[in-house]
């Protein structure tokens, strides 16, 4: 091809809309990235999605493990992935909130596109069966009468569990012993092997509290579990919190708007799968869906909220 045709065949392609180029989206599997470890309350809901999604997309979807950072290193992937639609992440509340606190490599209102919002977590406070404890006030009252030996474990320093308990010891008066870690399978560990005594996270305990190894004490939703009836929310013992955590899907920015569509209606449609549902009813995560429209500007929300949260507790990073 000489330079005259290479020019044309050039200018040909620049004419073809945007969205006839993204039709013909996807030719290749597509990389979900989970930034947890593999096991947990996010791995099992982000396998289910991809599966569905995947199908409604006619392409494979994988997903990918990235734990640490308190979950933050897929939105840090996203910086240098290219906007094509095949390298996708989970983002939670914590890329809004890391930012404020320390250094972290990317912002979330310029290197993100947000595509969707899907569900939230049910989070709370579990201890092990054994634990002399057996209600969330016999807990604090044994830590306000123990400053800083109660010793529990969360995904990370940053993430929601570690904020919250940190917000909880606040309104309770008591201080609390935080030990990080990179996911619920290495707390849990943690917790049955004695070496923390309570973790909080979300539902990767569910299985341990209900064959018996450990107790469910407290939930952080508006209202009582489907799963655990029987289990108090923080209102209704005088810590005025809600935390139902949305999460969703997110790429690089400068994506294609009909790309961004096309990914957005396969995981909207995910949201019709049966296995999906049944995954999000064993992990106690109600629907929470978001158009991009709607992710977007929640995200922009959601960034002030959270700065406002770490300048009341105090959780900026000294090295900041």
């Amino acid at each position: 091809m000489n330079r005259r045709d290479t020019l044309l065949a050039l200018a040909a392609l620049a004419a073809v809309p945007s969205f006839a180029r993204a039709q013909a989206y996807p030719t290749k599997p597509i990389t979900l990235i989970c930034p947890w470890a593999a096991g947990g309350s996010a791995d099992l809901a982000l396998r289910a999605f991809a599966a569905a999604a995947g199908k409604a997309l006619g392409q494979q979807m994988i997903v990918e493990y990235k734990p640490g950072a308190a979950g933050t290193l897929g939105a840090s992937a996203m910086v240098s992935a290219r906007p094509d639609g095949y390298t996708l992440s989970q983002v939670t509340l914590n890329i809004f909130r890391l930012p404020h606190m320390q250094k972290v490599g990317f912002d979330p209102l310029k290197d993100l596109t947000y595509i969707i919002a899907l569900t939230g977590y049910t989070f709370g406070i579990v201890v092990r069966a054994d634990a002399p404890w057996k209600t969330f006030d016999e807990l604090i009252d044994w830590a306000r009468d123990n400053p800083g030996k109660l010793a529990y474990g969360s995904p990370g320093v940053g993430s929601s569990p570690h904020v919250v308990m940190e917000q909880i010891a606040a309104v309770k008066g008591v201080k609390l012993l935080h030990v990080p870690f990179k996911g619920v399978a290495e707390n849990l560990q943690s917790l049955l092997g004695g070496h923390t005594m309570a973790l909080a996270d979300s539902t990767g305990w569910a299985p341990q509290v209900n064959d018996g190894r450990a107790r469910l004490l407290v939930t952080w939703g508006a209202e009582r579990t489907k799963s655990w009836p029987k289990v108090p929310i923080l209102k209704e013992l005088g810590v005025d919190i809600v935390y139902p955590a949305p999460y969703g899907i997110v790429g690089p920015r400068g994506m294609d708007p009909q790309l961004v569509k096309t990914i957005h209606d396969a995981f909207r449609k995910s949201l019709e799968d049966p296995n999906v549902l049944q995954t999000l009813e064993r992990l106690d995560q109600p629907v929470i869906h978001m158009n991009t429209d709607e992710y977007t500007a929640y995200a922009r929300k959601q960034f002030e909220v959270e700065k406002a949260v770490v300048e009341k507790f105090g959780l900026r990073s000294q090295n900041q």
